[in-house]
């Protein structure tokens, strides 16, 4: 498969899915964090390259619900990161799926097909993550862990903290990389 992975800059997914043999390109306004097939830029400029599945991940800052203390001061951004999500969605690819957490989103656009937990997929972590999809199946979990914990959301403050955040559990890539390469 040809799989884009928008809005990636620590390679994660992008590495899981060719570990499985796939031919993917990570892409994000970042460069990347781990060497490997990357587009630094905007992911329009890349959407229309005949991608067969996009996973994608938007930026969730003006989006996610922990942040809704100040959505009432932010509603052009908010509003600009939604026709992102739309265009997202809307892109000429068959499968896709979109992840943001607990997020506007639903109630703006449209519900998630499916919310997921780290420790579904081998990390002792809670970090309910929803899933948007187009043409794929729910992930099934494949390795549910006792231990489970909010580390992530107790990280101190740091410069790196929101990108600690934002990087896709390895358990959970490898599950989409292993079910949705399959298709």
């Amino acid at each position: 498969m040809k799989v884009l992975v928008a809005c990636e800059y620590s390679g994660t997914v992008r590495d899981a899915f060719i570990a499985a043999g796939h031919e993917a390109l990570s892409c994000d306004l970042l460069p990347t964090d781990a060497p490997g097939p990357h587009y630094q830029g905007d992911v329009r400029d890349v959407l229309n390259d005949g991608w067969d599945l996009m996973i994608a991940h938007p930026p969730c800052t003006h989006l996610a619900v922990s942040g809704a203390r100040w959505f009432k001061d932010k509603q052009a951004e908010q509003a600009e990161a939604l026709d992102f999500v739309r265009l997202l969605l809307d892109a000429p690819v068959e499968r896709i799926a979109l992840e943001n957490p607990i997020s506007v989103i639903s109630s703006r656009i449209r519900k998630p097909d499916q919310i997921i937990q780290p420790w579904q997929f081998g990390h002792g972590e809670t970090k309910a993550t929803c899933l948007w999809l187009k043409g794929l199946p729910k992930l099934e979990p494949t390795d549910i862990v006792d231990g489970r914990e909010a580390r992530v959301h107790k990280l101190p403050p740091s410069a790196d903290r929101w990108k600690i955040r934002s990087t896709t559990y390895k358990g959970i890539a490898e599950a989409m990389a292993k079910q949705w390469g399959k298709l």
